[in-house]
């Protein structure tokens, strides 16, 4: 039993651990730890990000009779009391749960099987090889010029252009209108934007310490709190080793056919 299930038990005055949320919900909160390296078995070093994720527990379930919706809360981590506001200290109060830091409703199609205080944990969820999206905060830049926001190549720095090398250029239109329209892309805050990056395969899951090895990048800082769902794209279909065929020279040694 490792020390987050113990902590959920010391929470709740109950026996036993109250039961896990079925593996069919392919959802789960997490935190982002940092980037490593790491050799697959067929000896290829690629670049991982390692992210704790769960245990979680769920806090609340919205249904269609009452909120005209389906759903189910979870949340990951906690917090003092006093951080929250008055409406969710009844919620945690009502299912008898200790304060949840990070809460994220999940739309669900039906809400059989769930209840307050479940646990969704990362064992038998996800897999090694399982494809999946991950969703994140960026990292967050400050006021930022075109150049760096939007990747514009800038002005000539010759004909004695000399404060023009990284100005974005013309804004408004000549003629008609004569102003500034919205969306137009221009200098401002940078970063700290929700970003879903689709189809990360997981190389790696080590279900006893709650942490996962996915290929690649993830949006945030270390620490920042990633959500991290079945992909919704076409999955790839795995690839097959074909048997080797014969080399020119082997085939030269074999002998010939009889006809």
């Amino acid at each position: 039993m490792t020390q987050e299930n113990e902590n959920l038990k010391k929470e709740n005055p109950a026996d036993s651990i109250p039961k896990e949320v079925s593996a069919d919900f392919k959802f789960i909160i997490g935190e982002k730890v940092g980037m490593t390296q790491i050799y697959t078995d067929s000896g290829e070093l690629k670049g991982v990000t390692v992210i704790k994720a769960g245990p979680c527990k769920v806090a609340y379930i919205r249904n269609t009779e009452k909120d005209g919706y389906n759903s189910v809360c979870l949340g990951f981590g906690h917090s003092k009391e006093k951080n929250f506001p008055s409406p969710l200290k009844g919620i945690f109060e009502k299912n008898n749960l200790k304060p949840l830091k990070h809460l994220k409703e999940v739309r669900v199609d039906k809400i059989e099987g769930f209840e307050p205080g479940q646990i969704v944990s990362l064992a038998g969820r996800f897999k090694d090889g399982d494809w999946v999206d991950l969703q994140g905060i960026t990292i967050g830049k400050g006021f930022a010029g075109g150049m760096k926001r939007h990747n514009f190549r800038g002005q000539p720095a010759s004909h004695g252009a000399s404060d023009r090398e990284r100005a974005p250029g013309g804004l408004a239109s000549r003629r008609s209108l004569g102003r500034v329209m919205p969306g137009q892309r221009m200098a401002g805050h940078l970063g700290q934007e929700r970003v879903t990056v689709h189809k990360v395969q997981i190389l790696k899951v080590l279900a006893e310490k709650n942490l996962v090895l996915v290929n690649g990048s993830v949006p945030g800082k270390e620490g920042s709190i990633v959500y991290m769902l079945k992909t919704v794209k076409k999955i790839p279909n795995p690839v097959v080793a074909q048997p080797k065929s014969k080399t020119k020279k082997e085939a030269a040694k074999a002998p010939a056919k009889k006809k």
